[in-house]
């Protein structure tokens, strides 16, 4: 008999199936006994007689993978409304042991390390698992909505030569005897790709050797990036980013009902016209409204984006906030600067329930731009040869923006700290499993 979810189970009143699974739990009350089988899609109750308890299951320990081929039948008080009767049970792989946290509790409550130790364990959990499924949907409306506009999706090596960004954030690699770098972004290539699709994005891994120990940050972390070309300005790139971002928020919505309602989650709304501000004027009504002197400051800190968060939620009834013209000695070389006001660039970090979510604007796109910028930076053009070839040959104006994934299902599930929402994290102080 070929197996079929429990979430089906619906479909098959009156008939004999067969549901395969891992044992979540079994209930024994004093008349009857209860198997409760997960899989992928939910879970089955089955009810079980009392020779059933003492032989085949009674042996198992929780998590066992287990098939049952039975009767459905009809109950409005178990999952679905239907329960599977008359068993016959057949151990596929039975566990060796009983797991160190009950998976059957509606709520883990034993402590991020202990969850995060056992990850091979306690992602099998309905709500750990709910939140990667937020993240799968929302990678799915990213790829949806920028290949509707066009875009081409890349893949670009994550082994560089250099840098990307400057610094000694770079984790080093020994590649064959030579010096190399796990890649902090796909900027460089993403940009060179322009000049091949004009519109390309990207979802990937990209690494941060930054000595953070925060609930915000990791030092591996899945990057949504896009680039595209032909754009008038930075406002160009902060259209194509809202435009996304709906339609992340209504992949998620279409496709996660259950996680939703199962983590009790929110959707936020993307209003027509993200508000925006410049950095100079936020600065200074965080300093008035906070009593802080901010004066030459060239970052928000991280509680300057919260009360950025709650203004645009109380004056704009909205969740999201673009903070555009960021200083440019805050951005990297290839940062264009605003034609008006050269001291501050032509880019924007889109705020999402007061955390920095995207960072993103527009690049230079001129070869002569290229070598001034790094020059006044004491740079070298020599050693990104590879990279300014694209712009000796020409290329058109042009920006994009970076989605850090991980921020942002922690932001849409309404978690505190992102190695919540993060299959396997990596940190100061985790390499495993």
């Amino acid at each position: 008999m070929e197996r079929i979810y429990s979430s089906e189970l619906g479909e098959y009143v009156g008939s004999r199936v067969r549901v395969a699974g891992w044992i979540h739990r079994v209930r024994r009350l004093s008349r009857v006994s209860f198997l409760i089988l997960r899989d992928a899609r939910g879970l089955a109750q089955i009810v079980l007689d009392e020779s059933a308890v003492a032989g085949t299951i009674g042996g198992l320990h929780a998590e066992s993978v287990v098939a049952v081929e039975g009767l459905v039948v009809a109950n409005s008080q178990a999952p679905m409304g239907v329960e599977i009767r008359d068993p016959e049970v057949e151990v596929i792989s039975a566990a060796t042991a009983a797991p160190p946290i009950d998976l059957f509790r509606p709520i883990l409550n034993s402590q991020l390390p202990t969850l995060l130790d056992h990850a091979a364990l306690t992602l099998r959990h309905p709500r750990r698992r709910a939140s990667w499924q937020i993240a799968a949907a929302s990678l799915s409306g990213f790829r949806s909505a920028l290949g509707a506009m066009g875009f081409v999706e890349i893949h670009t090596p994550k082994i560089v030569g250099t840098a990307t960004e400057g610094g000694a954030n770079v984790f080093t690699v020994d590649y064959f005897g030579r010096p190399a770098y796990l890649a902090q972004s796909p900027q460089f290539y993403k940009q060179i790709m322009v000049g091949v699709f004009e519109r390309v994005f990207e979802a990937g891994p990209v690494f941060r050797a930054e000595p953070h120990d925060t609930t915000r940050h990791l030092n591996e972390y899945v990057s949504l990036d896009a680039e595209m070309g032909f754009i008038r300005d930075h406002t160009t790139v902060m259209d194509l980013l809202t435009f996304t971002i709906r339609g992340m928020i209504e992949a998620v919505r279409n496709q996660c009902g259950e996680a939703l309602g199962l983590l009790d989650v929110a959707i936020p709304a993307v209003p027509r016209t993200i508000p925006a501000i410049h950095f100079a004027d936020a600065l200074a009504m965080v300093g008035d409204a906070l009593d802080e002197d901010l004066s030459g400051e060239p970052d928000l800190s991280p509680a300057h984006e919260r009360w950025l968060g709650e203004w645009a939620a109380r004056e704009h009834g909205s969740e999201f906030l673009f903070v555009v013209g960021y200083p440019m000695v805050k951005r990297p070389f290839y940062t264009h600067p605003d034609p008006t006001r050269p001291r501050y660039s032509n880019s924007f970090d889109l705020l999402f329930r007061g955390l920095e979510l995207v960072t993103g604007g527009q690049r230079l796109h001129r070869y002569d731009d290229y070598v001034e910028a790094l020059a006044a930076r004491g740079q070298e053009p020599g050693a990104l040869d590879g990279y300014l070839e694209a712009f000796r040959y020409g290329m058109p104006p042009h920006g994009g923006f970076a989605i850090g994934l991980e921020r942002w299902v922690a932001q849409v599930a309404g978690v505190a700290n992102v190695r919540e929402v993060t299959l396997f994290p990596r940190d100061l102080q985790r390499l495993a499993p």
